[in-house]
């Protein structure tokens, strides 16, 4: 198997500690299953027969019973747009910044399959990594969906929803890039996180956040 080199690390953005550089995440384990549900208890004794009353004494059944009400109609489900957070870093530190965030949510209890990391440039080294072993094999740890995945904008259309996305602007924004991040806002059903420069994102979402 082709072993991984990362490169040198982006200088984070000013004010900030430079991560120790870390190898190319592997597979997360997985949680430890819950366990089974006990067995069924012992069956309940089946209650005495009841002789039946002569028809002439029978009572006569409720008319609700006689002839049921139509179903109600199910209204639909009001989906709640995703909260969005942004990160502020230059093009150099938005991968970065991606990763620190994808640590504190782990760190908070997110499940790493919730997770889904965007960048607008060059590939995620995990990506890349990846790749390596043809996208037959790359694209089936997104659909198995039990670990963080990354992935470049240009293929946001390809992916699923997930609870969390996070987008890492760590190249120009073009009208490829821009209309990449408003199907990432689609695809966050509970945090979108943007990390890069606040303007170009403002500018590419044509709308303040």
């Amino acid at each position: 198997m082709p072993e991984s080199v990362q490169g040198p690390r982006a200088t984070p953005a000013a004010g900030r500690t430079a991560p120790t550089p870390r190898p190319v995440p592997g597979p997360r384990s997985a949680a430890t299953p819950r366990p089974g549900h006990p067995g069924p208890g012992p069956a309940r004794p089946a209650p005495p027969a009841q002789r039946p009353l002569p028809t002439s004494t029978r009572p006569a059944a409720p008319a609700a019973a006689q002839a049921p009400a139509p179903a109600e109609r199910k209204q639909p489900e009001n989906r709640s747009a995703a909260q969005l957070q942004l990160i502020p870093a230059p093009a150099g530190g938005a991968l970065d910044a991606a990763d620190e965030a994808v640590d504190l949510l782990l760190d908070s209890g997110r499940a790493p399959g919730e997770i889904l990391v965007l960048t607008t440039g060059e590939n995620h080294p995990w990506a890349t990594h990846e790749l390596s072993f043809g996208e037959a094999a790359y694209w089936a740890q997104h659909d198995a969906g039990d670990d963080v995945f990354f992935a470049r904008t240009a293929t946001v259309d390809r992916c699923a929803s997930r609870p969390v996305v996070i987008v890492a602007a760590n190249g120009d924004i073009d009208d490829s890039a821009a209309r990449a991040l408003s199907v990432a806002r689609d695809r966050a059903g509970a945090l979108l996180i943007l990390c890069g420069d606040t303007q170009k994102i403002n500018s590419a979402l044509g709308a303040s956040v």
